[in-house]
């Protein structure tokens, strides 16, 4: 929509690295981000939220994403994988910024709620308690111990804080409908 075409995206370099290698601190992205490298496959749903977290976490211009899919997707469809971005993005004909962005704790706990795809393709988190297995952050450091998981050195650390994050990607959609609306 042309009221999202001057989102003030903040297209950090360090982040978009970290999202491709799957190295986020959020286990479900990570998970879909190494499959996608080991794979070049990924399920729709984890396509979203890889795609939702990317622009609305990390607040990269969804182009960087589509472009890093369309080299990576052994199924990659030009015209389903720009849709796709533009819908997770919500700069499309469908836009949804308020709705469309993805918490990844909840995220993982809905669609992988006994942690088996994430420790999968995240092996460092194979021992640690279900009730931990989406936001690793949170295991206090004895449990940490028993598990083999010290986060922050073995898992990294989340790179952003998801609820602060849903705020400014919020505000910077309402700033760039604001900027469409005084042009028209």
């Amino acid at each position: 929509m042309p009221q999202f075409e001057t989102v003030a995206w903040e297209n950090r370099k360090d982040l978009f690295a970290r999202w491709c290698e799957g190295e986020t601190g959020y286990p479900i992205v990570d998970a879909a981000m190494k499959q996608l490298n080991e794979t070049g496959w990924m399920h729709n749903r984890l396509r979203m939220i890889s795609a939702s977290f990317l622009t609305k976490d990390l607040l990269v211009d969804w182009r960087w994403g589509m472009t890093y899919f369309a080299q990576r997707l052994i199924d990659f469809d030009e015209a389903a994988n720009i849709g796709g971005w533009q819908w997770s993005a919500s700069t499309g004909t469908d836009a949804q910024p308020y709705f469309r962005i993805f918490n990844p704790v909840t995220q993982g706990e809905k669609f992988d709620p006994d942690g088996l795809f994430v420790k999968k393709y995240l092996p460092v988190l194979r021992e640690v308690p279900l009730q931990y297995i989406h936001k690793p952050w949170g295991m206090p450091e004895h449990i940490q111990e028993q598990a083999g998981c010290k986060i922050g050195f073995d898992y990294p650390i989340p790179c952003v804080d998801h609820a602060q994050r849903r705020k400014l990607a919020m505000a910077l959609f309402q700033e760039a409908k604001d900027r469409h609306a005084k042009t028209e």
